[in-house]
Formats: structure tokens, sequence, C-alpha cells
């Protein structure tokens, strides 16, 4: 297979295209969840099944998916994902009541977990070694942006045109996607063996998943004390230890043995949960302190955070230069030690903290972030076991999804159950003070698996 013919720059902007796409789509969400309830009647819990029924989908999935992209191919994955996200898009656009809106959401979660495995894997595909640190940092600033624009353009969607148009305008999106995918070419490599789909296999790992988030997600609501919580930790724990026990005996495991066997893939693993899971913890805590400790309006408080986005975006290109020149070991450790250092340093905001400290402190937090991110996204990509570029890319937004939950979790679990009034707020804030620092703990825990990556 020649090099003209797989055509890397269609691959990278179906990939880039397919991951914001995503991203956007889960914070223009919350700008039309208050409008959504009011035109459908709905209730709050309604509206939160809205967000919980397209976690649980992709969170249950994502393995699931990667390992039919290494069996039936990505570039076919990614296709059917993205003309699927659209398809429901299109169906919670035109819902006529919100138990519709939920079922598509749910549906648009299963398309979604199609779509994300297969963007990764085509990166590895079709891009050497060498050259997937530029083009992994590409990829994460342009998932920033999306992030970061989410909330803008939802604004101005649902002002103008309501909150259907926040997902009628994925349609042309996933179209665009779907023609770039056709229009990728990928070398061919031999497959490894494949004999069937196990379907219990699959089905523990999904129910497990689904039930660990599920339960996580309701923390917030029902603390870690709760009979809730507890009957869903033991429930998934059982159903981890069912399948840990079935893999081993299982002649075509859905997470094969090469797989995790492979130090620097399962290392940056455990470390992309526990990065994540530090920073959302953090802004979980940090908003509310903005929002409820001090009285900011949503636009102030975006404002306060926005050096943490610019550092997502702009030190991207800074940390996969430093991935070339330090290697990743070096390069994670680093980013960890800044993450760990800027959630200790939230953790002493108090009403008289400067804009200027604020900033810096999250500029730290995203600049630390963006710098495991690549990293831990380049090792995973260029050290998967050749064939099982999807089941590695499946794990890898696995562990984004589960991270996020837990983080919050940790410190929603911590958080005091009012807020107190502002003018009791002298020092720092008891959210802060209390919640913060096990987030920080958390964090921390990445620095282990940030020690086990490669030198180079």
């Amino acid at each position: 297979m020649t090099t003209t013919a797989v055509r890397p720059h269609a691959a990278l902007l179906a990939s880039v295209a397919g991951a914001m796409i995503v991203a956007l789509d889960g914070t223009v969400l919350l700008i039309a969840q208050p409008e959504l309830r009011r035109d459908l009647g709905a209730t709050v819990t309604q509206v939160q099944w809205t967000s919980t029924g397209y976690l649980l989908a992709v969170a249950a999935l994502l393995v699931v998916a990667g390992r039919l992209g290494d069996r039936y191919g990505h570039r076919r994955l990614l296709c059917v994902g993205a003309l699927g996200f659209g398809a429901a898009s299109a169906g919670i656009g035109l819902a006529p009541g919100i138990g519709w809106v939920i079922a598509s959401r749910a549906a648009q979660g299963v398309f979604g977990a199609l779509l994300q495995p297969a963007t990764l894997a085509l990166l590895r595909l079709v891009y050497p070694a060498d050259r997937l640190g530029a083009v992994v940092a590409l990829r994460t600033s342009a998932i920033g942006v999306a992030a970061a624009a989410g909330p803008v353009l939802g604004g101005v969607l649902v002002t103008h045109w309501g909150w259907r148009a926040v997902f009628l305008i994925n349609i042309p999106a996933a179209l665009a996607i779907a023609a770039l995918t056709l229009a990728v070419r990928v070398p061919d490599v031999p497959r490894v063996a494949f004999r069937r789909f196990d379907l219990a296999a699959g089905a523990l790992l999904a129910a497990a998943l689904a039930v660990l988030v599920h339960t996580l997600a309701g923390i917030p609501e029902e603390g870690w004390t709760g009979a809730g919580t507890g009957l869903g930790l033991l429930l998934s724990a059982l159903l981890g230890a069912a399948l840990i026990g079935y893999e081993r005996r299982s002649a075509q495991p859905v997470v094969p043995p090469a797989v995790t066997r492979s130090v620097p893939v399962m290392a940056s693993m455990a470390l992309l949960l526990t990065t994540s899971g530090g920073l959302f913890g953090a802004l979980f805590v940090v908003t509310f302190f903005l929002q409820q400790g001090l009285g900011l309006d949503p636009l102030a408080c975006g404002l306060r955070c926005l050096p943490l986005t610019l550092l997502m975006i702009a030190g991207a290109p800074v940390a996969s230069a430093a991935l070339t020149r330090f290697g990743p070991r070096r390069t994670a450790l680093t980013g960890q030690m800044g993450v760990v250092a800027a959630v200790l340093g939230l953790s002493q905001l108090s009403p008289g903290a400067s804009w200027t400290g604020t900033g810096l402190v999250l500029a730290l937090l995203g600049a630390g972030f963006t710098a495991v991110m690549v990293t831990a996204t380049g090792t995973v990509v260029g050290d998967a076991p050749p064939g099982y570029a999807g089941v590695v890319g499946g794990l890898k937004q696995t562990a984004m999804n589960v991270g996020p939950t837990l983080g919050i979790a940790v410190a929603a679990g911590l958080m005091p159950l009012t807020a107190p009034a502002q003018s009791a707020l002298a020092g720092p804030w008891p959210g802060m003070g209390q919640a913060l620092p096990a987030v920080a703990a958390l964090a921390a825990l990445g620095l282990l698996p940030a020690s086990l990556l490669p030198r180079r």
C-alpha cells in the first residue's frame, strides 16, 4: 500500500470533526435544557435523564464498539456512527415529548460510542509513530475549542431558533463527517484472529460500566453513605468480578490479553481516569463556589474560568513538543504535578482572591491537564497492540467518561449541603477546603501510572 493512497489528511479531518461533534453536543445541551423543560413540560428528573441516558449508553458500549471496529473496520464504524448520531439528533429535534427526547438521547449515545474509538484508531492506522504526537495535540486542541464554543453557540441557537436547533445543527455536521470518512483510505493491515463476538462478555462489560456510572452520577444526591450508592457499587463490583472470571476462560475476550498486558496502555488509562477526575471534580466545586458562594452569573463564572480553556487549547502544541523532547514519562509527571498543585491552590480560594490569582491557578490546571491528555492519548494510540487500536480507543474513551463522573462524585460527597452566607466567607469556602483536597488526592494517584510510562 503506497502512502499516497492513505489520505492522512482526510483521516485527520474525520477524526477531529468526529471528536468535536461529541464535545460540542455535550456542552450546548446544558444551555438548551431549561427551555427544553419549559417547552415540553418536563420535570427536573426527566431533564436530567436526557444527559444520564446518553452517558450510560456511551460508557457501556465504548469498549464493545472499539472491538467491533477492530473486526469490521474503523472507517465503517465511524461512518455508521456519524450517520446514526445525526439521525438520532434529528429525532430529538423533532421530538413531540420528553420521553422521545430521552429515548433519542440514549440512541445518540449508542452511535456516539460507535464513532469515538474509531476517531483515534484511524489516526493510528494512517500516521507513522513520529507524527502521532502532533496530530493528537491538534485533536486535543479541537476538542477544547468545541467545548469552549458550546455554551456560546448554544446560547445563540436557543435565543434565536429555540432548543431544537441545538440538535438539528448536528445533522449537516454528521453528514460532513460521513463524507470525509468515505474519502479516507487506510492501509491494509493483518487483522487478528476473530472467531465470533462474545455476547455474554460484552453484556457483562456493558452492565458493569453502566451500573458504575449510574451509581457515581447519583452520589451528588445520594451521598457516599446512601443505600443506593452502596448497592450500586456492590453490584458493579460483582459484575466486574464476573466479567474478569469469564474473560479468563473466553477464547475471544472483549479486552484481549495483548491489551491488558501492555504496561504503557494500561498506565495511560489509569492516568486519564485520575486526571480527568481531578479536573472535573475541581471544576464542579469551583463553579459551585463562584455561582452560589459568590453570586456570580453563568457568564461571569465562565469569564473567570477562561484561562483554563485558553491553556487547554494553546497548551496542546506545547505539550506535543515537550513529549517529543522529554519523553512521555517526564511530560506526564510534570503535567500531573501541575494538576495536583492547581487543585490544592484552588482549595485556598476565598472571596477576596484576585482575578489574576484565580486565573493563574486555573491556567496551571488547564496546562497540566493538556500535557497529560496529549501524552497519555499519544501513548495509547502509539502503543496499541497491532489489530487492537479500536478496543484501546474504546478503553481510552471509557476512562474519559468514568473519570469525570468519579471526580464529581468525590467532590459532591464532601461538599456542604448549603452554602454559607457571603458575609461569613472570610476565608476559604468550606466546600473548597473539604472537597478539593480529596480531589487533589484522586489526581495524585495518577503520579504512579505516569511513572510507568516509557522514558522515550
